[in-house]
This record gives structure tokens, sequence and C-alpha cells, in this order.
């Protein structure tokens, strides 16, 4: 299974070995935010991913979190 991450990598030809070694992580924890829905993302991590791929970090938190929305409690409880 691909993550959006792992879209956006694909979408892009980013080379992920190149990324991680730009960002100071083994290739195995893109790998892991790439296919594995379940990993979380951290922020610091997005923003590095995002400086590595020249990539504007407000675009790909938008591209990868698109969607995401409120939990319809929360928004009746206002």
């Amino acid at each position: 299974m691909t993550t959006k991450l792992g879209e956006f990598f694909k979408k892009h030809s980013i080379n992920k070995s190149e990324v991680a070694r730009k960002i100071g992580v083994n290739k195995q924890r893109l790998t892991q935010l790439s296919t594995n829905e379940n990993s979380q993302l951290k922020a610091s991590e997005l923003y590095l991913i995002a400086l590595a791929t020249g990539t504007n970090p407000c675009e790909l938190l938008e591209y990868l979190f698109d969607g995401t929305e409120l939990p319809e409690k929360i928004l009746n409880d206002k």
C-alpha cells in the first residue's frame, strides 16, 4: 500500500535514498512513511523532506493532509 507521501515521491520521481541522506534519516524510515498508513510523520520530518525536495513545506502539508477534517462530533459541539 502507498501513502500520500509515497504518492508524492512517485509523482515527482524523488529518490528516497537521496532524500534520506540529505535529511539525516535512513532509507527504511522513508520507505515506512511511504508505504505504512500507520506511520506517523513528524512535523520536523515533513519540513526537512520539503526542503530536500525543493517543495514549499505548506504545499507538501496540504498535499499530504488534503481531506483531513475535524471529527463531526467536535464540529457539532461548537
